[in-house]
């Protein structure tokens, strides 16, 4: 089978996958197995390995970055239920509000989405927005947008978000997630340069919809701002500690155990432990199996759909595909970044959820380590290499943001933001944030890599 051949069958793939679940509202778990089944015929995988290729791709994600996608979410959910995402909003609005209202919202959101989705995220603190706005005279649609670019950033750039988590551990870097958490913090900030002074510009020219007022929302009795912060402080440090000890060479038991501690569901677990104590404040010790089952109801869908992105990765590196393009065309190697950057915008665009665009391209590209995968048909084989990836995949998921997406409904509808005027707003900011930071992941790449 010639290399055009093959190009061309992989693009229909794509294009059929994509239109499933787009146009005609198919699951993207059934629409990227049934996509990835009918490209192994296609390329040439035999019947009789078929199963093996399948059962690979699909047990290796629960082999290693499902715990880290369970606990990620059950630490969001009790952040959520005890009010400690409030109290982290509030903490910072109490330190820089007054004296940038704009630049508070943006920290909030960014805080505020590491553990949490972005949807559930502007729900809980947008009430704070309006809030804000009537303390500081600033207009409410320049703090809605502020507060939806933070939460927008880190849903896609920073773990333990499911989507940035989930695409690391289909790339192969799952023990080196503070890499990406590093990358994702600074790239997410980086994108939110230009959205700070959109949101100030446009938000003074938008008129504001008439919104239900929202009560200003109170802090939880017995949840300090500290306690808030810890379950993400604490997984954070167990990591850093970790990869500290294995830069130094050290040995022993004390080394043995921080590199344990340090590996990143391990952290995870701790962190949900660090948890307790808000839910204990709280009274809500009793609804704690309530919350778990909630989370793994959140978590199952995310885990099974990258199981399906990782069968794919997996038949395009089993097929020989990526050898045969390598060979005979040199236009991935020339794009770069910019190939996993496209194909995640394309699925964003298409279909609207950022983590299946994130998702469903990490499979795509496989893993660093994998001689027959995208990553080393682009000769990214190293970590560092694949985190970049990591973040070119997370800027594309987020450009853009428009009708068919939950978020940007829920950010025009409860922000005050007209739905005609949410394409030059919601939509253009999400696009200029995503141009802005692919633009920072290329430069750091031909500096870095």
């Amino acid at each position: 089978m010639s290399a055009l051949t093959m190009l061309l069958i992989f693009v229909v793939a794509i294009v059929v996958m994509v239109v499933a679940i787009a146009r005609f509202g198919v699951h993207p778990f059934i629409s990227i197995l049934v996509t990835a089944l009918v490209l192994a015929l296609a390329l040439g995988i035999p019947l009789q390995t078929l199963p093996d290729t399948v059962g690979r791709g699909f047990s290796a994600i629960f082999t290693g970055i499902g715990l880290v996608i369970i606990f990620g979410t059950l630490i969001g959910t009790i952040l959520d239920k005890t009010g400690a995402a409030i109290a982290m909003a509030w903490a910072v609005d109490r330190t820089i509000g007054r004296r940038s209202p704009r630049l508070a919202m943006l920290l909030i959101g960014w805080i505020v989405s590491i553990p949490v989705f972005c949807d559930s995220g502007f729900v809980l603190v947008s009430p704070v927005s309006h809030s804000l706005a009537a303390r500081s005279g600033q207009s409410p649609v320049t703090l809605t947008l502020a507060l939806a670019a933070g939460l927008f950033a880190s849903h896609v750039f920073i773990p333990p978000t499911p989507g940035p988590v989930a695409a690391a551990g289909l790339m192969g870097i799952d023990d080196n997630l503070l890499l990406v958490i590093a990358l994702g913090v600074v790239i997410s900030l980086v994108s939110l340069i230009p959205a700070y002074f959109f949101a100030g510009r446009v938000g003074r020219k938008v008129q504001p919809a008439q919104v239900q007022p929202a009560s200003s929302p109170t802090v939880a009795s017995g949840v300090p701002a500290l306690a808030a912060f810890m379950p993400i402080l604490v997984p954070v440090a167990l990591m850093a500690v970790a990869s500290v000890v294995a830069l130094t060479g050290a040995t022993g038991t004390w080394a043995t155990l921080l590199t344990f501690v340090g590996k990143p569901f391990v952290a995870l677990m701790i962190a949900t432990a660090c948890c307790l104590p808000l839910l204990a404040r709280r009274g809500m010790m009793s609804q704690t199996y309530d919350i778990t089952q909630q989370s793994l109801m959140t978590a199952g869908p995310i885990i099974f759909i990258t199981a399906a992105g990782s069968v794919l990765g997996t038949v395009i590196a089993d097929s020989g595909f990526v050898n045969v393009i390598k060979e005979h065309c040199g236009t991935l190697s020339a794009l770069g970044m910019a190939f996993p950057f496209i194909i995640a915008a394309v699925l964003k665009s298409a279909q609207g959820s950022s983590t299946v665009a994130i998702t469903t391209t990490a499979g795509i590209m496989g893993m660093y380590s994998d001689s027959g995968s995208m990553m080393a048909s682009l000769g990214y084989t190293s970590p560092l290499a694949a985190a970049l990836v990591v973040m070119a995949i997370g800027a594309g998921a987020m450009t853009v943001s428009h009708a068919n997406d939950s978020y940007f409904w829920v950010v025009t509808g409860m922000g005050g933001i007209r739905p005609g005027d949410g394409y030059r707003t919601v939509t253009l900011m999400t696009l200029l944030m995503g141009l802005t930071a692919i633009a920072a992941i290329l430069l750091a790449a031909a500096i870095l890599l």
